[in-house]
């Protein structure tokens, strides 16, 4: 007899796919990988297919198991809507934790005021902020993550984007410092002042180095941090000179931190910051409503830029 399928086994059909892997499925759905691989077995007797084949040392899907993996998401989220309670339409009963990743120039600006609108209309809810240690769009499928915020480049089929707002650098320095004192940066200042690195990747160098070099000149990094917030702190104890998004510069000043921003005299490259979802959560009540409060968070920072 033909073995049937079910929700669950097509939950693991949508992660094998997804991973290419029985290890990695069955870390996702938290199974065992003896478990994964007799679901595994169990969809090859269901779907008259080998579902995933060896290819040197790794698996690969079949032409059947990529053409049938959308139509299982689909499945897979109109299921989902027919659990949804009755209580989803009011946030104030929500018992439940929303993961957002946010990159490390967002996390000291958007974390607090997000914090607070949550805190606000849904007292149950807890935010889980993950740090963008990776831009890899797979948590956002398999529903580890709910948002993305950040810089991240052109988007999957099958994640939507939203463009927030668009940030540029500036040179962050100490308020009671000559380069804080002074009505400018110049190009001397970049030169002759040592800089501090804000790099999650451990990088030096960066689009600054680059336009000084086309000018016969260089700067001096002294220093190489992990963060934006923590390279805007190092400068406050000396002349030294930090380059951070408007962003935080502006968040920080606006809070009291004896610093002061500067144009950089040179045309920097912005980027634009995204939000972004899958779309399996497109309509999903709660992932709309999770998405209104990220712009609403965002709209001081539309309202003051320059």
């Amino acid at each position: 007899m033909p073995e049937e399928l079910d929700l669950n086994l097509l939950r693991v059909f949508d992660a094998l796919i997804d991973t290419s892997s029985v290890n990695e499925a069955a870390l996702r759905l938290h199974l065992s990988q003896s478990a994964t691989s007799h679901a595994l077995g169990r969809l090859r007797r269901a779907m008259n297919d080998p579902i995933l084949v060896r290819a040197g040392r790794r698996l690969v899907p079949t032409t059947f198991a990529l053409d049938a993996a959308p139509r299982v998401r689909n499945l897979l989220a109109t299921a989902a809507t027919l659990r949804v309670s009755p209580e989803l339409d009011d946030p104030r009963s929500w018992e439940r934790t929303f993961a957002i990743r946010l990159n490390d120039g967002l996390i000291p600006v958007l974390a607090p005021r997000v914090t607070r609108l949550v805190t606000a209309s849904a007292p149950g809810v807890r935010i889980r902020f993950v740090r963008q240690d990776s831009k890899d769009p797979d948590q956002l499928r398999d529903g580890s993550l709910d948002l993305d915020v950040g810089v991240v480049g052109p988007p999957p089929p099958d994640v939507f984007t939203e463009r927030l707002f668009t940030d540029r650098f500036v040179a962050a320095v100490a308020a009671d410092s000559a380069l804080g004192q002074a009505a400018e940066l110049s190009v001397d200042d970049l030169c002759r002042y040592p800089h501090i690195s804000s790099s999650r990747r451990g990088l030096a160098r960066g689009p600054l180095d680059d336009a000084l070099k086309r000018d016969g000149r260089s700067r001096r990094v002294t220093a190489v941090v992990p963060s934006y917030a923590v390279g805007a702190l190092i400068a406050l104890e000396q002349d030294v000179i930090c380059l951070v998004p408007l962003t935080v510069a502006r968040h920080l000043v606006d809070r009291a931190v004896p610093l002061r921003w500067h144009e950089v005299p040179y045309h920097l490259p912005e980027a634009d910051v995204e939000l972004r979802w899958h779309r399996r959560a497109d309509t999903d009540p709660a992932s709309r409503w999770l998405r209104a409060r990220i712009r609403e968070a965002v709209q001081p920072l539309l309202e003051t830029s320059p």
